[in-house]
């Protein structure tokens, strides 16, 4: 079948690495705990993703410095698109910066999110049971009880309300800096990342609201585990 081509891949490179790793921290791990089994996967990927994470946070840091004289040459050239484009390219060139760095990070995680969802979906089902590596100890059933509390298996309103506040503080700490003396064009975009601030933490819980929040923990981590490494990356950066 054709869409063999990208099921097949996907399961091999993505979904089957995830889940094993998943299993083998629920052997190993105190408890048998299928929460901290999910918590230990979450930060594995972060450190993984974490070279092209610092490159991506940079790149926006960096963006954000330089928002002054990108409104300047937005102001300089209002009439002259190409010119305009030209400048901004410039700088860009200049400070080696990547303004597309952010996207690239975004693109690569949801490939991961999508077989995350898999996992968290469809591997508590005993069948699944059948993609263990031969090195990884079957544990014949699954229980998905987050610290004797809470069931990951099925949907929690309270995990998505707190992926929802860790996407927001995420989000606000990537807004750059108020200028003053801003064209309009510097408004409007203004205008549309203040309502992202708002827009994708609305998004996060009415994404994870009726997922099981075996998703919404990973959520959360993730989301706590980029705050951290975006206030230390920032801090740093501000040093001279």
């Amino acid at each position: 079948m054709i869409f063999d081509f990208i099921v097949i891949p996907y399961t091999v490179l993505l979904y089957r690495p995830l889940f094993n790793a998943l299993i083998l921290a629920y052997n190993y791990l105190p408890g048998h705990d299928f929460g901290l089994a999910i918590i230990f996967l979450t930060i594995l990927i972060r450190l993984i993703l974490y070279p092209i994470a610092v490159k991506a946070l940079r790149s926006q840091k960096a963006l954000q410095n330089l928002q002054p004289q990108l409104q300047e040459i937005q102001k300089k050239y209002k009439d002259d698109k190409e010119k305009q484009a030209k400048e901004t390219l410039e700088i860009y060139r200049k400070e080696k910066i990547n303004p597309f760095s952010g996207l690239f990070l975004a693109i690569v995680q949801i490939p991961i999110l999508i077989a995350l969802y898999r996992v968290f979906w469809q591997g508590l089902k005993p069948s699944e049971l059948a993609n263990l590596y031969g090195f990884v100890a079957n544990p014949l059933h699954i229980n998905a009880v987050f610290m004797g509390l809470i069931d990951l298996s099925k949907p929690s309103l309270w995990f998505a309300l707190a992926a929802g506040v860790l996407q927001f503080f995420q989000t606000k700490m990537l807004m750059p800096a108020k200028t003053a003396g801003g064209n309009k064009e510097a408004d409007i975009t203004s205008m549309m990342q203040k309502q992202m601030v708002y827009f994708l933490p609305f998004i996060t819980v009415v994404i994870l609201w009726r997922l099981p929040s075996a998703l919404g923990l990973y959520w959360i981590v993730s989301g706590a585990f980029s705050i951290l490494q975006q206030y230390f990356i920032f801090k740093k950066m501000k040093k001279p």
